[in-house]
């Protein structure tokens, strides 16, 4: 949402793009049963949880303190690649040790037992997910730059907007700094 209110559709499409294969990491760890071995290992769950709490308090800090985070003007635009979009998008997932539990526990359950190949079909059933999380954040970037101008042009809103987003990632990174497990 914020990439769509600031920069619009493409850079919207790069950042859904990055976030979708952001998910790569733990679906193969959970397929491949790494995630047993990692959900195993209190150790290893609290590196990467905490690695993930740092970077979404790096990004609420980031949002707050940043003048063109969510500054827009048509006449200079915050340039900031696709690429890099694309890839803090992706970090934002490959850093949620949840990620890696939720394949776990949820693909599973949608392999008949008497299914041959079923690393065939986990890898299936997490192309599909990963085609409709894809479509729903492309989906969610279009309706931010659909509605960027009556956002833009109301400073108030912006300054919301702003304070929201980086609410939210401290919100869920302190969320996930209390997760036990």
């Amino acid at each position: 949402l914020a990439v769509g209110i600031s920069r619009g559709f493409r850079a919207s499409v790069a950042a859904a793009l990055g976030c979708t294969f952001g998910i790569v990491p733990a679906a193969l760890a959970s397929i491949l049963g790494l995630a047993a071995i990692f959900h195993a290992s209190a150790t290893a769950f609290v590196v990467i949880k905490y690695l993930g709490v740092a970077y979404l308090f790096y990004l609420a800090w980031s949002i707050l303190k940043s003048d063109d985070m969510m500054q827009v003007d048509d006449e200079q635009p915050v340039y900031k690649s696709h690429l890099r979009t694309a890839i803090d998008g992706a970090l934002i997932n490959i850093l949620n040790p949840k990620l890696s539990a939720f394949f776990l526990a949820f693909l599973p359950q949608f392999v008949p037992v008497v299914q041959s190949g079923s690393i065939a079909y986990l890898i299936y059933l997490t192309s599909i997910f990963m085609l409709i999380t894809f479509i729903v954040f492309v989906f969610y970037g279009a309706f931010a730059s659909a509605a960027r101008r009556h956002v833009i042009d109301s400073p108030q809103i912006m300054v919301w907007l702003k304070r929201g987003f980086a609410g939210t990632f401290g919100a869920l990174g302190l969320k996930l700094a209390l997760v036990d497990r």
